[in-house]
């Protein structure tokens, strides 16, 4: 297995438990080669509390941590918003562009430290050893990528915790809740334990289950109105103040968390080609998802709104996918931000235990107009005009029934 060749590894760390134990099982293999450990801050919170001490300690040569919070929201989360995009009707897409942007800081530190190799700890089963590798195929398309979960003696995470605790590497798991979470500014993820059967109701009031917010049943009794306002599709102001990208998510998974909002329970289809059940949180993201939509509604001709919402699945695929850097992806953030021209306005919502309701909006640029769409008497609006437009509409169906083809 050993590769001489390889002397320096660039590795993304997170301090889980794959990655914990990925330095010394790296340094077994590769002759002692050395280990520089990137940690890709995009909102993981405490999970960055300590790391530089973990990842030295456990053989690591020193260990980055970027700040890339800002640039992920305004350049990977705000454009997947614009375009509406959601992955099989559920899933808000937390994970699957924030590896993106970690890849692409690997591949710059592995160039400025001259390594030879970019090390992940995605498994072989999982969709983000693609996302990864995309990423760095689309910067470093001759870099040597390290992916042990395919070539390693562990065949569970049980055999993990067995290696890292005979290597003393502490860990913040335990056997008993070992799920699998992925955490950043936009959500957190569960997979594993007693949800990998779809049969079993996740345990949403279980204490230490739910980390961004509470269950539906334990959020207030009263409901919480917010009102978000967007100029050319991106938030600038919540509850009438003007606010950071970062700050916004921030506030917003305060209140929608409070709320019981965003929790979504998925059996969605991996890339790899399996199912796969997993448990999100997404309570900021879910609120400003349901707020653009919202707006889009009264600012967007039928026409764009419909070929947009038959875009947005496409657009959900490509970054579900790891086909961020491509593109065609490209193609269709420039189409989303045409779009997004006159999409400014304000929108008020109204939370209660888990659901959003809509409370109003407006807009300078509204395509609503009362005057033509009431039932009262206008003068806008000859409805007799509407009998020839059915005759002419209803042509071809008229052509057909005297042709005696309609069944």
């Amino acid at each position: 297995m050993a590769d001489n060749k390889i002397k320096k590894v660039v590795l993304a760390y997170s301090g889980g438990l794959d990655t914990s134990i990925i330095i010394p099982w790296l340094k077994e293999n590769y002759d002692n080669c050395e280990v520089i450990a990137v940690s890709g801050n995009v909102g993981q919170g405490t999970e960055l509390d300590g790391l530089e001490e973990k990842a030295i300690k456990t053989g690591a040569s020193k260990l980055y941590i970027e700040d890339l919070n800002k640039e992920f929201v305004e350049e990977y989360i705000f454009p997947t918003v614009k375009a509406g995009a959601v992955y099989e009707g559920k899933y808000l897409l937390g994970t699957s562009f924030a590896r993106p942007i970690i890849a692409k800081r690997l591949v710059e530190i592995a160039k400025a430290e001259g390594a030879d190799a970019i090390c992940h700890g995605c498994t072989g089963k999982g969709n983000d050893q693609v996302r990864f590798e995309l990423a760095i195929k689309a910067y470093a398309p001759d870099m040597k990528i390290i992916a042990p979960w395919r070539t390693w003696e562990f065949k569970s995470r049980e055999e993990e915790i067995a290696y890292a605790e005979a290597k003393n590497i502490p860990l913040k798991i335990n056997r008993e809740t070992n799920y699998s979470k992925d955490k950043n500014l936009w959500h957190l993820s569960h997979e594993g334990l007693d949800l990998e059967d779809p049969a079993n109701e996740p345990m949403y009031n279980k204490e230490g289950f739910l980390e961004m917010g509470v269950s539906p049943e334990q959020a207030p009794d009263k409901p919480e109105y917010v009102t978000l306002s967007f100029e050319k599709g991106i938030p600038v102001k919540l509850n009438g103040e003007a606010v950071g990208s970062v700050e916004l998510i921030e506030k917003l998974n305060e209140i929608g968390g409070r709320n019981g909002v965003g929790i979504t329970d998925i059996v969605e289809n991996r890339l790899v080609g399996m199912k796969a059940r997993g448990v999100y949180e997404t309570p900021g993201g879910t609120i400003l998802y349901a707020a653009h939509d919202k707006l889009e509604e009264i600012c967007l001709d039928k026409d764009t709104l419909h070929y947009k919402k038959n875009l947005a699945n496409t657009f959900a695929d490509l970054v579900y996918d790891g086909k961020w850097y491509t593109p065609l992806r490209e193609a269709m953030s420039a189409f989303v931000d045409s779009t997004q021209e006159y999409v400014t306005g304000e929108v008020k919502l109204k939370l209660y235990k888990g659901n959003i309701i809509d409370a109003g909006v407006t807009s300078p640029y509204s395509l609503y107009d009362e005057e033509i769409a009431t039932f009262d008497e206008d003068e806008v609006y000859d409805q007799n005009d509407s009998a020839g437009f059915i005759n002419l509409f209803g042509l071809p169906i008229k052509v057909r029934a005297k042709k005696g083809l309609i069944k």
